[in-house]
This record gives C-alpha cells, sequence and structure tokens, in this order.
C-alpha cells in the first residue's frame, strides 16, 4: 500500500519501535484509511488528507482520529493498570513519537477557507473515530507487545510533561527576588 511506504519514508533516519499499523474503513458512505507507526523521538508528526488533498491545517478528520486515539490509549492503560482513575494521559502524551497519515475520501467535502488546507465535515471526525476505534481495538488485542510499547511511550511523555510542570511551577514559586515598578532587583522573601 502507499500509505505505509510514505509512513516509513517520513519516518526515514528515526527508529521506529513497531511496525506500521494500517486500517481502513467505510462509515456512511466515507473512505476512511490511515497508518500509524511510533517512532523513538519525542515528536508527534500528524498528516492528513481529504480526496487526495493536503489538508495542512488538519480539520475534522484529524480532530475525530485524535480524540479516539487518546481515549482508546487511556482506556487500555487502565484495563492494564497503568492508569488509576481520575488520572489519564493528554492527547499530545499519547502521540508522543507518532508518525500517521489519515486519508479520507468524502463525497461532500467542505474546507474552510479557498486554500482548502483544514477539513470542515463533522461527519469526518465521527467516520474517522469510529474505524480507528474498531479497527485499532482489533489490531491491539492481537498485537499486545505493540499495544505496550505504545502505551510505554504515553508513560514517558506524561512524565516528560510532568517534571516540566513541576519546574515551572517551582521556578514560579521559589522566586526571591524580582523586578519592581522602577525595573530594580527586588527581595521577594521578606
Amino acid at each position: 500500500e502507499g500509505i505505509i511506504a510514505y509512513v516509513k519514508e517520513l519516518n526515514t533516519g528515526k527508529t521506529p519501535i513497531h511496525d506500521p499499523i494500517y486500517f481502513k474503513g467505510v462509515v456512511d458512505k466515507i473512505e476512511v484509511e490511515a497508518c500509524v507507526q511510533f517512532v523513538d523521538t519525542f515528536e508527534e508528526n500528524i498528516l492528513g488528507f481529504c480526496n487526495n488533498i493536503f489538508t495542512q491545517e488538519g480539520g475534522t478528520h484529524l480532530a475525530g482520529f485524535k480524540t479516539k486515539f487518546t481515549a482508546l490509549i487511556n482506556s487500555y492503560a487502565r484495563e492494564l493498570g497503568i492508569l488509576k482513575d481520575p488520572a489519564k494521559f493528554t492527547g499530545p502524551d499519547t502521540r508522543c513519537g507518532m508518525t500517521a497519515i489519515i486519508a479520507i475520501k468524502h463525497p461532500d467535502p467542505i474546507f474552510e477557507g479557498q486554500t482548502k488546507t483544514k477539513l470542515d465535515n463533522q461527519d469526518a471526525a465521527k467516520a474517522t473515530g469510529k474505524v480507528l476505534g474498531e479497527q485499532l481495538v482489533l489490531y491491539f488485542d492481537r498485537n499486545l507487545e505493540t499495544l505496550k510499547t505504545i502505551l510505554s511511550c504515553a508513560e514517558k511523555a506524561a512524565k516528560i510533561r510532568k517534571t516540566e510542570e513541576r519546574a515551572k511551577t517551582n521556578l514560579l514559586t521559589k522566586q526571591k527576588y524580582s523586578f519592581d515598578s522602577n525595573g530594580k532587583l527586588a527581595n521577594c522573601e521578606k
């Protein structure tokens, strides 16, 4: 498939941590095709297409994908005892290291703006989420090691995020000096 080759090409020079996950399906005449692969970097690279048009600014098809993916990863993390309620991974936590292509064929696409860089069909979000939900659950149920690998990426990302948040909070609360209204350094501790 072309979409799998494209994901592999996007990951050139990076170390994939599992084989590409490919899935496709049709919901209400909307064809959804996607490929996901995680690599050993802390970045997210998700590209969206609608009727072979690159939606540079994303849109509803990507929003549906991201929302469903985050919900699925959180659900599996709870099921496997990695997370306890009410804790949950953020969307960026779950997509840290992800390379993905989401391509849909829509019978009546609506784009925001004249440049067609953002898809605006609400049914695209629903279709993408439904296909992703059905197909990824089937895949993960058969490929538990890949699921655990992806969950460990989310865990690492969450730890880094929490460490950064604590550092930022400590920086703000433990400030000993500040600048007064005249621009002079003043002692905050009295």
